[in-house]
């Protein structure tokens, strides 16, 4: 009889390792995938209204002058 032919203990454990680590992968992928997908709007609209706010206070300090100020306004409703 031959015991010693197949691949032993070291291969099923590198084979299961493997297939766990591809399947941890995929799921990362698919979770990365619908967490791009389904970024909310509402962040994105709060995110805008703390850049205009900051805006209107540099303006209103005079660190920047009503050309720039209104530049960047639109810059800022174009991002919207």
């Amino acid at each position: 009889m031959m015991w010693n032919d197949g691949m032993g203990w070291t291969g099923w454990l590198l084979m299961s390792l493997t297939a766990i680590a591809f399947w941890a992968l995929v799921v990362v992928a698919v979770v990365a995938l619908f967490r791009d997908a389904r970024s909310d709007p509402k962040q994105t609209r709060e995110g805008n209204d703390d850049a205009r706010r900051i805006l209107d206070q540099r303006f209103a300090r005079g660190e920047i002058d009503t050309d720039e100020y209104h530049a960047r306004q639109v810059v800022l409703r174009s991002a919207h």
